[in-house]
């Protein structure tokens, strides 16, 4: 897997590729708090464009950048979810908490400005 940070302003665009499990996440984690940490980052956009696969480490990185954003005053969303994904963000109860959109576009520019 190759994670992607493309860095615009104060967004981060989390280009995820093929499998999100417990094996990946806590480099992907680490690389995004360091950004979020060094303190100019306003919204995380997550790129499931190209996620095959995604296991519960997958949910708990969403949770836990979305927690790290609320303390900063920023926000976390994402798009891009295979129907499988779909159903497997909505069952965990993500779609409550973060704004999901079907395209790249609406969910950089949608929210926090």
């Amino acid at each position: 897997m190759r994670t992607k940070l493309d860095i615009n302003g104060e967004v981060i665009i989390v280009r995820l590729d093929d499998e999100l499990d417990h094996h990946l996440v806590a480099q992907i984690r680490q690389q995004i708090d360091e950004k979020v940490l060094q303190g100019s980052v306003r919204k995380i956009v997550f790129d499931f464009t190209k996620v095959g696969f995604m296991d519960s480490s997958g949910i708990g990185i969403i949770m836990g950048r979305y927690k790290l954003m609320q303390a900063v005053g920023g926000e976390v969303t994402a798009f891009g979810f295979s129907s499988q994904l779909d159903k497997l963000i909505t069952m965990s109860g993500i779609k409550k908490i973060i704004k999901i959109y079907s395209v790249e576009k609406d969910a950089v520019e949608r929210g926090v400005k």
